[in-house]
């Protein structure tokens, strides 16, 4: 519970002026979330807020690597990350969260944890298909390679039979209803 403070911001004695604040994001701070998404890192975020008589506003600006696993080999790999958020925080009668970004806080909030919203900063950064980096090269060489565009990966046929399906013009595909009944003639 200690380590999750670190990340606390207190709000009572700051000023209506802009604040800033430095975070070392490493393995013990991964390891406050149940999470088997990221195995661990090394990343350093820079929160600037912005605060005035009605809203406050946080600025996200994290850099570093995370240890992940490829998808396709299984293989932990560091990958690097860049990451640039805005939440606000707006005072109202009661503690909200409106949307991702902007949250409702009482005025009288001591102060706000951002370890979650570092967390989830880091987490939306991520991409969807985590390769290793060697996989990379390969798929955009593919992606690259003007012959490539046409390969077959997979045929549950064979070229055979796609010709036996086809009409009689060649126009295209003919259900395999109709080219049973072909035969009958």
């Amino acid at each position: 519970m200690k380590e999750i403070k670190k990340y606390d911001i207190h709000l009572v004695k700051l000023g209506n002026k802009s604040h800033s604040y430095e975070f070392e994001l490493d393995n013990n701070f991964f390891g406050l979330f149940e999470q088997e998404l990221i195995l661990g890192g090394n990343l350093k975020a820079d929160v600037v807020l912005h605060k005035s008589e009605l809203l406050l506003q946080f600025d996200f600006h994290i850099t570093g690597t995370v240890r992940l696993i490829c998808d396709r080999s299984l293989e932990e790999f560091e990958h690097p990350l860049e990451v640039q958020q805005t939440l606000l925080a707006r005072f109202g009668p009661e503690d909200l969260e409106l949307d991702e970004n902007v949250l409702q806080i009482v005025p009288e909030t001591q102060y706000i944890n951002i370890a979650q919203h570092l967390y989830d900063y880091i987490g939306l950064a991520i991409p969807m298909k985590k390769l290793h980096p060697r996989f990379v090269e390969e798929d955009q060489e593919l992606e690259d390679d003007p012959q490539a565009e046409g390969l077959l990966i997979y045929s549950t046929g064979s070229e055979e039979d796609e010709e036996e399906n086809g009409d009689e013009d060649g126009d295209g595909p003919v259900d395999p209803r109709f080219a049973a009944l072909k035969k009958l003639k």
